[in-house]
């Protein structure tokens, strides 16, 4: 795996009032992470995740560079938790704000890097499949398939209202019934793909579009 180092410091979350496709639940607000933090470059492969768990491929469209999609979110902790023996290092899904930080890479826009068509694999010109990870354009920090391609899970239990006061190295509420997936999928459309966009999702599900992203501490 590539991992891309994010600085600690802050950043505005959430989407102004006027961004085409805005929902309620994307309230601007300050977060400062007192940490930095290493980002995987893509979304986990096939074959990252069979060379990590030793086979048994939940996704329903097989190939060794497509990201690997029909996981839980235990699955996805459990894969960084294996992952985190085999390496002797500390892996995990990253928090919603940590995803949201590494999405943006220092941009305010609703896409990071470029445009909707440069950046993500959506509805409008996947063909409604996943594609091989970083096959377009990544964002200023490196990282591709913020957008799109796999929709992503997140650590956080979901919270529809996050507040407009700083929040300092959030994690989400302790207990709810959904989880946080991010950057949309080859099957939402493309605002459903926005750096603030947000996803509450049934933590049991195993969606044929839905996948995951490791963080890896590191200073």
């Amino acid at each position: 795996m590539r991992f891309a180092k994010m600085p600690a410091g802050e950043f505005v979350m959430g989407s102004p009032a006027g961004e085409a496709g805005r929902q309620v639940d994307e309230v601007m607000h300050a977060v400062r992470l007192g940490k930095g933090f290493c980002m995987g470059v893509t979304e986990v492969t096939q074959r990252q995740w069979e060379a990590v768990v030793g086979g048994g491929n939940p996704s329903k469209v097989k190939g060794p560079e497509l990201p690997v999609t029909g996981v839980t979110w235990a699955d996805a902790v459990r894969f960084c938790a294996m992952l985190s023996e085999k390496e002797g290092r500390k892996y995990r899904l990253p928090t919603e704000a940590e995803w949201e930080r590494a999405c943006r890479a220092g941009e305010d826009g609703p896409f990071s890097g470029g445009g909707a068509d440069e950046v993500a694999w959506h509805l409008g010109n996947s063909g409604e499949v996943a594609h091989p990870v970083g096959g377009l354009r990544p964002n200023g920090g490196g990282l591709h398939d913020m957008h799109g391609n796999a929709m992503e899970w997140c650590a956080d239990w979901y919270q529809e209202r996050l507040g407009r006061e700083m929040a300092a190295d959030p994690a989400g509420p302790p207990i709810g019934e959904s989880r946080v997936a991010r950057g949309g999928s080859f099957r939402h459309n493309a605002r459903a793909a926005r750096s603030a966009a947000r996803h509450a999702v049934t933590p049991s599900y195993q969606y044929e579009h839905l996948g995951f992203r490791v963080l890896m501490e590191c200073e």
